[in-house]
């Protein structure tokens, strides 16, 4: 790659891959990597700049994770964020520990002061609210380094070497609760890396299909097609790059929406694709027969999937690549490294520990949801497919609590069905991200024609958000909501109570399971 690009060094931080959407909003492409990336491989990679995370350790307690020493020495800036901001002041020579007091501990909203004559804080009010998160505190900071911000309880919020680009801040910029965190980042990307916002999506759409056409050549290639964006792109995408040599097949593994099937089918009925649609349902309620477990009904859809796609494969021929639309936000809840696995997405943490295949590619592997939608765009895919409502690909098996059964799936088919059509009907699916009905394992009393009822209770989610990674419960109208509500409960057996989620994400996640 040829563009100019930002190292992010990984230290666990929650917000570590948000940065990432931070750098790349202004045009510079950057990748995360751990945080133990050796000089060797961080010279290969060849960056502008360096961005330490945030991280949940200590950086004076042992064990706690160190880069190598002689990143310090490669001439580049650096920029170090809450955890990140603390090693490089104990790396260098400062002091940092524990606060001894609990008004030291900043947490949340913090008004902060900055030094607007600081390259990092150049051109940005000289008071604002940052977003706190630390239990530690920069006791002296290093010989060369001056302060650059301070809250009312902390002098050292910031710090910086100007002379050597090092810049240290205990906030984090990243978040929207810091007001001015996206200029303080392109700051440091234009004013102190000298970036020129060289990468863009037509680029990654051109050194996309170069790289798939050298890694695949004469090789067949197979592509699980569920209809949504991300495996739609991806299909667009090695439809440009190896074109008759994919196989897109789209498995019906009988836990869709209403009609879904027949929908994904009749939208990529006229495209130049090899189509192949297997209606493979009673396997799979075979296999999740008695299995109430989240994290087990993923594993067994993943590998079900995959057993699929193997059949399939055979009956194509010789077939050496599986192509799957995974994503950066599947590839970051399902854990890697030392981070914790949130829940285990069916194309990545849910495969098998053995695929028929020569190789599995992701060539989405990298980019954010709205990544994916821009470069959807840019393969001129219809605007309906590119603004499609995400569909997880254990589909409604992960919005049943408990055990999937044909009688739950009916339930909840025709439930959300509902749900949507009155969304649509009072002109809403533009104003929200994801919105669909879940089938909660709880059954309460009812009076239903002057009888009593024990029957289930539905749950309706909707969500707005950027990139998945975080969001927030769409404030739907009440009548609407009461609307879908009153349908729900009158249309469809089985249910006699609907409730409504008002969680955001984190702490919840968008999907049930």
């Amino acid at each position: 790659m040829d563009n100019q690009k930002i190292l992010i060094l990984d230290f666990g931080g929650q917000y570590n891959q948000l940065i990432a959407r931070r750098v790349r909003e202004h045009n510079v492409y950057c990748e995360v990597k751990p945080y133990d990336l050796s000089l060797e491989e961080i010279r290969r990679f060849d960056p502008i700049g360096i961005i330490f995370t945030g991280g949940p350790n200590s950086v004076y307690a042992a064990g706690s994770p160190h880069p190598d020493p002689g990143v310090f020495e490669l001439g580049l800036p650096i920029l170090g964020i809450c955890y990140g901001c603390q090693l490089l002041a104990q790396e260098l020579g400062g002091l940092v520990t524990a606060a001894q007091a609990d008004s030291a501990r900043e947490y949340g909203k913090t008004r902060t002061f900055f030094d607007t004559g600081c390259e990092l804080f150049q051109g940005l009010p000289e008071e604002s609210v940052t977003w706190m998160s630390h239990g530690d505190y920069m006791a002296r900071v290093p010989e060369g380094f001056s302060l650059c911000a301070r809250s009312e309880a902390c002098p050292t919020v910031g710090i910086c070497d100007e002379g050597r680009g090092f810049y240290g801040v205990q906030f984090h910029p990243e978040v929207n609760h810091t007001e001015y965190g996206r200029q303080m980042l392109r700051n440091f990307l234009y004013e102190i890396c000298r970036a020129t916002g060289d990468w863009t999506m037509s680029d990654y759409r051109r050194e996309a299909v170069e790289s798939l056409r050298a890694k695949i050549g004469d090789g067949k290639v197979l592509l699980g097609l569920s209809g949504g964006v991300d495996s739609s792109v991806a299909a667009a995408l090695l439809s440009e790059a190896v074109g008759s040599q994919l196989t897109c097949v789209f498995v019906d593994h009988g836990l869709m929406r209403k009609d879904e099937g027949d929908q994904v089918e009749a939208a990529f009925a006229n495209r130049e694709l090899n189509f192949v649609r297997v209606n493979a349902g009673p396997r799979f309620l075979e296999k999740l027969a008695g299995v109430t477990e989240p994290e087990r009904k993923r594993k067994i859809i993943g590998e079900e999937f995959i057993r699929v796609f193997e059949a399939e494969a055979r009956k194509i021929g010789r077939v050496d690549y599986l192509v799957q639309g995974t994503i950066y936000p599947d590839v970051i809840e399902s854990g890697k490294g030392d981070a914790a696995v949130i829940k285990s997405h069916h194309n990545v943490g849910g495969l098998p520990d053995y695929v028929d295949f020569k190789e599995i590619v992701e060539p989405l592997r990298m980019l954010f949801k709205d990544e994916v939608r821009a470069l959807g765009r840019e393969l001129e895919l219809p605007e309906e497919l590119v603004m499609r409502q995400p569909f997880p690909g254990p589909g409604l098996g992960i919005r049943i609590i408990g055990e999937v059964t044909e009688e739950k799936l009916a339930i909840l088919r025709e439930a959300d069905a509902i749900f949507r059509q009155e969304v649509a009907k009072a002109g809403l699916e533009g104003s929200m991200s994801q919105y669909f009905a879940a089938l909660t394992n709880m059954r309460s009393v009812g009076v239903m024609g002057d009888g009593r009822s024990y029957d289930y209770a539905v749950a309706l989610r909707s969500v707005v958000t950027s990139d998945f990674m975080t969001a927030d419960w769409t404030r739907i109208p009440y009548e609407v909501l009461d609307a879908a509500s009153n349908r729900i409960v009158n249309e469809v057996r089985g249910v006699n109570r609907v409730l409504y989620d008002i969680t955001s994400k984190p702490p919840a996640t968008v999907e049930f399971e």
